[in-house]
């Protein structure tokens, strides 16, 4: 399958074949057996927001296939602050390196990059809409652990926290509409999961379920997908202390868990889980970002046509 060439922009972008010729590849990364296919290649990094696992693990997976990196993890030190135009930085990059990988906190912004770019461009994260690469760490997480979900058994799986806004919860979701079974959430009143997701879910056959509480969800489901609640949200910091209690998972609330359940989270956390999750067997956060490398070496080899 040729993917050389090609924008990561939405998940929506991609069918369950591609989605899956993606996870394989991914597989062959991990197991160390792709050598140095991208020598000679430059990826370029650009930041418009702050972030940690995502333009870490993109430079860890270049340099891990031979390649190089340049970019820029604050716009206050691009051109941006000068008031250049995001399309205009896109046509400078583009004549620097092979691919790039951008953030940006405008909904949309890495479509027009990708409009306007000759290179391929993956999108990072663009505001509150997609974060595509995030996705195929989240689906080769829970594929490795629950080999049935390609089998098309299906999984429940429950999504908790800040719904409404949360990129890797809507990218998540449109992408187990290709694999079947339950979705559950619980979300705090006006940050519930938007229509369009449910209806997309449900035109695929998928129960979108809203439960009352985390301990329901935690009952009920094979993957808990818990999500930060963020404080900007909440025009009252009292009803943000009141709320966010009630979205936190301690060990004690995951004795009603099934023994298989795994707990996944985007990270960073802040306090929607407790230190004392991180020992139990369903902690699965950790080992979900470090899937991070292999499932972007796979991502930078496939459009930069070096890996089939």
């Amino acid at each position: 399958m040729d993917l050389r060439g090609r924008h990561i922009i939405s998940i929506a972008d991609f069918s369950r074949d591609e989605i899956l010729h993606i996870l394989r590849t991914a597989a062959v990364m991990e197991s160390g057996g792709a050598g140095e296919p991208l020598a000679g290649r430059l990826m370029a990094t650009l930041f418009f927001e702050p972030s940690t696992r995502t333009r870490l693990s993109f430079e860890a997976a270049m340099l891990k296939l031979g390649g190089r990196v340049m970019g820029f993890s604050d716009p206050g030190s691009s051109s941006a602050k000068k008031g250049e135009s995001l399309a205009d930085t896109i046509r400078m990059i583009e004549r620097y390196a092979d691919v790039m990988v951008m953030r940006h906190p405008r909904d949309g912004a890495a479509r027009l990059a990708a409009e306007v770019s000759r290179v391929p461009v993956i999108n990072g994260g663009d505001g509150s809409n997609q974060h595509p690469t995030q996705t195929f760490l989240d689906l080769y997480t829970i594929s490795r652990l629950f080999p049935q979900l390609v089998s098309g058994e299906g999984l429940t799986v429950a999504f908790a926290g800040d719904l409404r806004y949360g990129r890797t919860v809507h990218s998540l979701i449109s992408a187990l509409c290709h694999f079947g079974g339950r979705i559950l959430t619980v979300a705090p009143r006006g940050l519930e999961l938007p229509v369009q997701y449910i209806a997309e879910a449900n035109h695929h056959g998928i129960t979108v379920e809203a439960v009352p509480s985390l301990n329901d969800a935690i009952a009920a489901c094979d993957v808990l997908y818990m999500t930060r609640l963020q404080e900007e949200r909440f025009p009252d910091p009292l009803e943000f202390d009141h709320i966010k209690a009630s979205y936190r998972v301690n060990a004690e609330m995951l004795t009603a868990a099934k023994p298989h359940m795994r707990i996944l989270h985007p990270l960073p956390r802040v306090n929607e889980i407790a230190a004392d999750v991180d020992a139990t067997a369903h902690a699965h956060y950790f080992t979900q970002a470090a899937n991070g490398i292999p499932v972007r070496q796979a991502i930078l080899g496939l459009v930069l046509g070096a890996v089939r």
